[in-house]
């Protein structure tokens, strides 16, 4: 298979490994500086701390004005995929986007000044090198942007597992409209909250800290990592602390984002203890929810939610900088749904690259995987399977 080769428009499509060094790695730091729809999770500092622990076999398409190496070379289009030859159990390959336990979105990123030639070069690539014409993008997001983008080019695709996620969005919201947020809230969640409050304080005072200093970030993980040992998933041995891969992960990702400001710790404290802790990467003023930790000591205080709401009132208030959160929530986890009044449609999608004759049989084969991984669901919980997207298992939240 070619590594580099021409397509149509003077641009090139090139197939790459995850590698530090290589001359392209600023080019794809720009891109997702510049994406039509901002991705953390496919960002260069992000995937290239994540490829020890959770990418084997992952490989960078890409689309450039010039070979990725050449002086200069600026990227249109990057996606990080493995190649699956069996997914349907028949040899009808596809190219599936990473996804791993800690990345919970799936859009490509393209290149914001130029779309249309970014998605156009994304979908030539594969033909051109020797690849399958099937993409799956998994937890993509089935409207905004990228979906406007397909429909435009009339690009064939199919949704598998949708759900609506949690998001908080006050972009562009007058003072008034901030001010009145959260006043969906019922009367009895209301008093449940200041119930929880107030035993949370019995103690003493409890502040909202927001870190977002390189010196400070090591050692917020190191109290997330024992806030996780301490409870259930300590006792039950998954819990950070057994699994130091994944620390070793998230402490590349705090120091390559940290020193670009662009990533938050968010916690609860008191007299110098953490209750509760939040990791949040940045996309601009778009904040994106990484990984929740807290204290179970007091269940009844309920800390966690404790502190989303109070990450809520600072947000909508103006003091964060932050005017979106996604929560990256997988389906039916409520915490951010019960604050956070927008939401984020979600779903595996199934796209044709080029004209692809198997791309029908494609589809009835998803859709016929999907089916039979909801019957599953469904026997084991007894009950309705809820949309949940057939991919990796995230880790505990």
């Amino acid at each position: 298979m070619p590594a580099t080769v021409p397509l149509p428009g003077g641009l090139v499509a090139a197939v790459r490994p995850l590698v530090p060094s290589a001359a392209w790695i600023p080019a794809w730091r720009s891109l997702g500086a510049a994406a039509l729809v901002p991705n953390p999770f496919y960002e260069a500092g992000y995937a290239l701390a994540a490829r020890k622990g959770f990418g084997d076999g992952v490989r960078l398409l890409i689309v450039a004005d010039r070979p990725p190496e050449a002086p200069g070379a600026r990227l249109l289009a990057a996606w990080p995929f493995r190649k699956s030859w069996w997914r349907w159990g028949v040899p009808l390959p596809v190219l599936t986007g990473w996804t791993h336990g800690y990345c919970p979105f799936g859009a490509p990123l393209l290149d914001a000044a130029d779309p249309e030639a970014a998605l156009a070069g994304l979908l030539a690539a594969p033909r051109v090198l020797g690849l399958p014409p099937r993409l799956l993008l998994p937890n993509a997001p089935a409207d905004g942007p990228l979906a406007g983008l397909m429909a435009r080019r009339s690009v064939r695709c199919a949704a598998y597992w949708p759900h609506e996620r949690g998001l908080l969005d006050v972009t562009g919201r007058a003072t008034q409209a901030r001010e009145t947020y959260l006043d969906h809230l019922s009367g009895q969640r209301r008093r449940k909250l200041r119930r929880a409050r107030a035993r949370l304080e019995v103690e003493g005072p409890v502040t909202l800290e927001i870190l977002d200093a390189p010196a400070a970030l090591d050692g917020a993980l190191d109290d997330h990592v024992a806030l996780e040992a301490a409870g259930w998933k300590g006792r039950a041995g998954t819990g950070l602390g057994q699994r130091p891969e994944e620390v070793a992960f998230l402490r590349a990702v705090l120091a390559d984002l940290g020193a670009a400001g662009r990533v938050r710790v968010a916690r609860l404290r008191r007299a110098g203890r953490t209750l509760a802790s939040l990791i949040l990467p940045l996309t601009g003023s778009e904040a994106w929810v990484l990984k929740i930790a807290h204290d179970e000591a007091q269940p009844e205080a309920a800390p966690g939610v404790q502190l989303v709401h109070r990450l809520t009132e600072a947000a909508v208030a103006g003091q964060l900088g932050i005017d979106r959160i996604d929560s990256c929530a997988p389906p039916d986890f409520a915490l951010g749904s019960t604050f956070w009044t927008e939401r984020r449609t979600i779903a595996h999608l199934l796209v044709e690259a080029e004209r692809d004759p198997l791309f029908p049989a494609a589809q009835a084969l998803e859709r016929a995987r999907e089916r039979v991984a909801r019957a599953r669901l469904t026997s084991r919980s007894g009950r309705s399977a809820p949309a949940a997207p057939a991919s990796p298992r995230r880790p505990d939240r």
